[in-house]
């Protein structure tokens, strides 16, 4: 049986990004190469000018994205109306990873800060990953509860700071 290159019909360059890419994306870290050339065809690459919407707040997602490069706004309705700032991401930072294991809404906007390259990764893909490649699939499914768990514990630090004390 002849190996089929997971790669067919991509473009060179695109396809050396995205390898060279997820060696610098936290949620990646630890894995060799190898394994990181199992990963990329699961991924998508694209480009956003600056302003562009990557997704708004409220609307439904089933993609998580990672920075590749350049930077993303990131930022809630605020009650009143008007945004609020709430990040700004930079090369190697991923957002929106709830939508990757949740059905909820979009908690966010998420405005190109810049031009900006992106990669990202659909939930019917990280299923199916997780289908074809259990072991390294339940790797990456651990990596996202960690940082998903991380930004709670920063959330959940905030709110403390900002609430009233309890007498």
């Amino acid at each position: 049986m002849i190996a089929r290159d997971p790669y067919a019909g991509f473009h060179e360059s695109i396809a050396d990004i995205v390898r060279q890419s997820l060696a610098r994306i936290s949620l990646f870290a630890g894995m060799n190469q190898d394994e990181l050339d199992i990963i990329a065809p699961y991924l998508h690459y694209f480009d956003v000018q600056e302003g562009d919407v990557v997704f708004l707040e409220g609307e439904l997602g089933d993609y998580m994205c990672f920075v590749v490069q350049g930077s993303l706004d990131v930022s809630k309705s605020g009650p009143r109306g008007g945004q609020k700032l709430l990040a700004v991401l930079k090369q190697g930072d991923s957002i929106g990873e709830m939508a990757v294991v949740d059905d909820f809404p979009r908690s966010a906007n998420v405005i190109a800060a810049q031009s900006t390259r992106l990669l990202t990764l659909s939930r019917r893909d990280f299923e199916t990953l997780l289908q074809q490649k259990p072991d390294l699939g339940i790797r990456i499914l651990v990596a996202l509860i960690r940082m998903l768990s991380g930004n709670l514990r920063k959330t959940s630090g905030k709110l403390a700071d900002t609430m009233l004390p309890v007498i």
